[in-house]
């Protein structure tokens, strides 16, 4: 088949590099947001889908919006016979819905209708979800809504984060996604409708939300880092210092009387704080200016910044 490609992130990149290594497809276009500032140096940055596109000689449309006639009539006139988006980030219109000979297709990081909107895998990780997924849908005018053609699952653990979930999901969403294709292209792909009654709305991950509040049981405070990770990184205080957050695990805690936010201890196994309920071993952070490293490492030249009784979370 012919296919528009829409993608922008490494997760949407893992897609179309198995779409090039199949034989029986062709991509013929790929389309991507427009290249971004990014760096201390804010220079344009190409996405991940770009620079895979343009490596194979592929040729890449970054419009601002498909909205445009003009740019509706481009992707028109490429005659494609079927359009597969995976975290493209702009909105198709009916227009473009419409235009290829099969319609579009969405690679979509949960099992719908669990967890509808732009941020599914996080989302997941954070209500604690035992399960996640891929489904694969015919695309329609509504958010995430289309009748899904395909869904495969794996399990979430509990040292999962977001980081490897993404890669999980990598790796049963392209063979999933080859395998819907070559059933649409059969006419033998089954459409089923989604429960609207089942659906949850995962909202885009605002920064505010990564600041950890100590107050929280240990469990979901630990279950929002694994979420954040990489994006947009759990962080707390120490005095003026904003110290982020990318691993933690929780333990029991002992003593009942504990403030929020106090340090507990500080040894190699990691710094344990108190949280609401139970406490957090924090095993890897990244202090101000610094690289992500463990906490063993750290304590070797930082050690005094972590004395037990210091509390986290006063600025």
């Amino acid at each position: 088949m012919k296919i528009i490609f829409a993608g922008t992130p490494d997760f949407a990149a893992a897609h179309l590099q198995a779409l090039i290594d199949s034989p029986q497809h062709s991509v013929i276009a790929v389309y991507s947001q427009p290249d971004r500032p990014a760096g201390r140096g804010k220079k344009l940055k190409a996405s991940s889908v770009k620079v895979l596109a343009e490596a194979h000689n592929l040729p890449v449309f970054q419009p601002q919006s498909l909205k445009d006639p003009e740019q509706q009539q481009i992707l028109a006139d490429l005659q494609a016979d079927i359009m597969v988006v995976v975290a493209y980030g702009l909105i198709l219109p009916q227009a473009v819905l419409d235009t290829p000979k099969l319609g579009c297709i969405n690679v979509h990081g949960s099992i719908l209708p669990r967890w509808r909107g732009a941020a599914p895998i996080q989302r997941a990780i954070e209500a604690g979800d035992e399960e996640i997924g891929v489904t694969i849908m015919q695309m329609d005018a509504g958010l995430d809504t289309g009748a899904m053609l395909c869904i495969s699952r794996c399990a979430i653990d509990g040292a999962d984060s977001s980081a490897t979930m993404y890669k999980k999901l990598e790796q049963i969403g392209a063979p999933a996604l080859l395998n819907t294709l070559d059933k649409l292209q059969e006419n033998k792909a089954l459409a089923v409708v989604q429960d609207d009654s089942q659906s949850c709305y995962a909202a885009k991950i605002n920064k505010s939300e990564a600041l950890i509040d100590w107050s929280k049981p240990a469990a979901i405070l630990d279950r929002q880092i694994r979420a954040f990770n990489p994006f947009p990184a759990a962080y707390t205080s120490l005095g003026d210092l904003r110290i982020k957050v990318w691993q933690a695990e929780t333990v029991e805690q002992e003593d009942k009387a504990l403030a929020p936010g106090q340090i507990i201890s500080a040894d190699n196994r990691g710094i344990l704080v108190g949280c609401g309920e139970q406490s957090l071993l924090l095993t890897e952070i990244q202090l101000p200016g610094k690289s992500r490293m463990a906490v063993s490492e750290i304590l070797k030249s930082r050690a005094e910044l972590f004395s037990a009784q210091t509390i986290l979370g006063n600025e």
